[in-house]
């Protein structure tokens, strides 16, 4: 690696470095940079846990346990300046230790994750939010033989590459991590480089393991959530088209718990949210830059007032300061999955969606007309 300099228009090689010269430890300084920063591995990643131990009749423990976006458990083993002979055999152990994991468990060694670590929080909502689904029973976790393995090391052994790529011709999940410490006069630099399989790859998928009834179940429900919806919202576009509101003419139906339509914003939609145990009307913040959705909810906020006297009634309005995303909303309990219950939610939503719609259409094109007359920086925060 090297250094440019502009000035002398010249490079010059920044040093490499051990990791043992520079006095880190594997637990204390590589598995911590990974465990707050799991993006460096190239994907977005949810640790779960770390020295996890949870299996039976043995005190082994790995180093980091994470889940991919799909619900994958990922087994990730650290090592410094070598791998060891052993490195893959200790993976491979702890990928079937993890493959009997039911989501009841993931739950719960999550739970003392962020209990332990992070200073509490609720497993099962972050999970939902991290896998952007509404409720976890409509997740599958750790599905089948699908545990994915990474190793991470300064060096790599002949004996550990070549299982890992025999492994992936033989369709199990494994990829490799360079990762080398640089250091200048003042500062030090890592890198994380994958070198199996190349970047080219395809991702592999592998089979299917004992939980299969419990995620067949699983599927099976998902469908049938999908069918209720789609039922659902036919019901309910058909209703919207005979209303005052236009907003939702040219929406199809579909399987998904919301539908969404265009305020005039960009990016600032109307949803109609069709939930198991309600039912609800929304305006959403979900620009890519977080001080213009906080920007455009305090600007409504100031309107507060004027807005729910137009709408008839308190409206729920939520800034979410953690969140990039804000939201207002309004919302009924129903129980939505009983067909009985749709001719009155399908009227609530029509009734409310117009309201809102008229409450928000005046403000909302002044808000447009300022957002265009601010400057915001790419700071992320307001």
């Amino acid at each position: 690696m090297f250094k440019i300099d502009k000035e002398s228009n010249r490079i010059s090689r920044i040093e490499t470095k051990r990791f043992s010269d520079l006095g880190f430890r594997e637990r204390d300084h590589l598995q911590e940079w990974l465990a707050n920063q799991p993006d460096a591995l190239g994907e977005e990643l949810l640790i779960i846990q770390k020295e996890f131990d949870g299996f039976d009749d043995t005190r082994e423990r790995l180093d980091l346990l994470a889940m991919d976006k799909e619900g994958n458990l990922i087994i990730i083993e650290n090592k410094l300046d070598d791998t060891g002979r052993d490195v893959m055999w200790q993976a491979l152990k702890y990928a079937s230790y993890c493959s009997n994991l039911t989501k009841s468990q993931i739950v719960d060694i999550y739970q003392s994750y962020l209990t332990r670590y992070c200073g509490g929080g609720d497993a099962k909502a972050l999970l939902c939010e991290f896998l952007e689904a509404p409720d976890l029973s409509e997740v599958v976790l750790n599905s089948g033989m699908n545990q994915r393995l990474m190793l991470v090391a300064a060096n790599f052994r002949k004996e550990v590459t070549s299982t890992a790529l025999w492994l992936l011709n033989h369709d199990i999940q494994v990829q490799c991590f360079k990762v080398t410490p640089y250091a200048t006069a003042e500062e030090l630099f890592l890198n994380v480089e994958q070198i199996i399989p190349t970047p080219e790859a395809k991702e592999l998928m592998i089979g299917m393991n004992a939980k299969e009834a419990e995620e067949k179940n699983t599927e099976a429900e998902l469908k049938n959530r999908h069918r209720i919806r789609m039922a659902f919202w036919e019901q309910a576009l058909e209703a919207m088209k005979s209303s005052q509101c236009e907003l939702f003419n040219n929406i199809n139906p579909s399987k998904d718990h919301w539908l969404s339509a265009g305020s005039g914003v960009r990016s600032c939609p109307f949803s109609l949210i069709f939930g198991t145990r309600e039912a609800r009307v929304e305006f959403s913040m979900s620009r890519s830059e977080v001080k213009e959705n906080k920007f455009i909810f305090d600007r409504l906020l100031e309107q507060k007032t004027d807005i729910e006297s137009l709408f008839g009634s308190e409206l729920e309005w939520l800034r979410l300061d953690d969140k990039k995303a804000s939201r207002i909303q309004f919302s009924k309990s129903f129980e939505g999955y009983d067909r009985e219950n749709w001719p009155e939610m399908t009227a609530w939503m029509v009734e409310h969606m117009t309201a809102l719609e008229g409450a928000f259409k005046l403000p909302l094109q002044v808000v447009n007309r300022e957002l265009r007359q601010v400057t915001f920086t790419t700071e992320s925060g307001v």
